[in-house]
């Protein structure tokens, strides 16, 4: 069956049209995506801004018909932290149903863990092990692990890469001060509850999930996204941490020439290698596999499952 995925997240709404059924991965089949930004067009109350609503609105009505185009049997919408942490989030939700139709629901951050989770644990199989999951996106970080297909433990935490930009990261010349300030503050957010993940053992596997996490690896080294999902790509701990002074000291031109960064997210790199390096140093991890899997496929994958035990043998 053909699907539709709209992904309505704190950076970018993604509507992924695949190709599904049982027991076979997803194939793609088309893709369609906006900037939408919605982690910055929050007022001081915490509240979406009118044109944030009109924004996403307007996405969704777009990609109804693109979804319909594609001929999709169903659409799964679905939005992050972005519109789960607005203090207006029903009033969001309620003005694109009343001007596109479309009922978008809202995950909580350890559902979002846990989907993440099952497909990075499909991607790599039972041979990863104990497999820990550790995905920034633009509002939230989500951290999961466990040896099975449901994850132990799964919890989200405020460190996404665009919420900790407009809080610690001033407009302009990143001073030292602001750097400081905000690895303190993502490091001792990760370490609060790192004992979820450390009590069973340092995991087999380590794996990353996000656009931040892939452009982080590209920007270490990884192959570019043209070669394929099947190449293997890893961020490196030691190579981050060269970097790191690198990417503080770039401007917005200078951060959008590096390899796997686009222009409209240079202000987020910064704040995104951070994050990455704390939960690599944490976890003890000298480095995490990229897994070309994450959220949606995730969604996909349940919403299979869940149709074969309603089908039944």
């Amino acid at each position: 069956m053909r699907l539709g995925v709209l992904d309505i997240g704190s950076n970018t709404g993604h509507l992924l049209v695949v190709d599904a059924h049982g027991g076979a991965a997803p194939l793609p089949a088309s893709s369609f995506k906006r900037p939408l930004r919605l982690a910055e067009h929050l007022d001081e109350a915490g509240a979406v801004t009118p044109a944030g609503i009109e924004a996403l609105a307007a996405f969704t009505a777009e990609a109804l018909v693109v979804a319909e185009e594609q001929g999709c049997e169903d659409l799964l919408p679905f939005a992050t932290s972005a519109v789960r942490d607005a203090t207006n989030s029903d009033a969001v939700l309620d003005h694109v149903r009343e001007r596109t139709g479309v009922a978008i629901g809202v995950l909580p951050g350890e559902a979002e863990a846990r989907l993440t989770f099952l497909a990075v644990r499909r991607w790599f199989g039972w041979s990863a092990g104990r497999l820990a999951v550790f995905d920034i996106g633009g509002g939230s970080l989500e951290i999961a692990a466990g040896p099975d297909e449901a994850p132990d433990v799964a919890w989200s935490l405020p460190l996404g890469a665009a919420r900790l930009a407009r809080t610690w990261l001033p407009a302009g010349p990143v001073d030292d001060a602001s750097v400081r300030a905000l690895r303190k503050q993502a490091r001792a957010e990760i370490a609060r509850d790192a004992g979820q993940l450390l009590r069973a053992g340092r995991p087999d596997r380590a794996a990353a999930t996000s656009k931040t996490f892939r452009s982080l690896a590209r920007i270490c080294g990884a192959a570019p996204s043209a070669e394929g999902p099947l190449v293997p790509r890893t961020l490196p701990l030691d190579t981050l941490r060269t970097w790191l002074p690198k990417i503080a000291a770039m401007d917005h031109e200078a951060l959008a020439a590096l390899p796997g960064v686009s222009a409209s997210r240079t202000h987020q790199v910064l704040a995104g290698a951070l994050v990455a390096e704390a939960c690599m140093d944490i976890f003890g991890l000298a480095e995490l596999e990229v897994c070309p899997w994450a959220l949606r496929e995730g969604l996909i994958l349940e919403r299979l499952d869940r149709m074969s035990v309603l089908d039944g043998p």
